[in-house]
């Protein structure tokens, strides 16, 4: 009875590294981020640009995201928090939470050109952390 209860509080109060790997940012298709590419297909992957503007008659955008992890990985990480706060009677959390702070994605940006149909004719990275 003891063991049951203990576990059952460890369980339900561990657990914050397991909660922030399921809920990292996903993964996005930085391929789709070349020459040839349609707006439409940006614009479904990273969303709206955060600036959209005309400068010398072609648009140029600029779009903001996280890259983050596929949902394999995602889970595989879950669950070995979860594997990790059982096995440690839930001092895994003193590690596996800083980790997941740390590795919670990569910000990034893009500014897109694109010619009078709206497919991408220039590409530049502006910012990769």
């Amino acid at each position: 009875m003891f063991l049951t209860t203990l576990l059952i509080l460890l369980l339900s109060a561990s657990g914050c590294s397991v909660f922030m790997a399921a809920k990292q940012p996903e993964k996005k298709d930085v391929d789709l981020l070349k020459e040839g590419t349609s707006r439409a297909m940006l614009i479904s992957e990273f969303g709206a640009p955060v600036i959209s503007e005309y400068r010398d008659g072609k648009r140029y955008e600029i779009f903001k995201f996280t890259q983050g992890y596929s949902t394999g990985a995602k889970a595989g990480r879950a669950f070995l928090h979860g594997a990790a706060n059982v096995v440690t009677l839930g001092l895994w959390e003193l590690v596996g939470t800083p980790t997941e702070i740390t590795f919670s994605g990569d910000d990034m940006a893009f500014q897109v050109r694109y010619d009078e149909n709206d497919i991408v004719n220039e590409i530049a990275l502006i910012k990769k952390e």
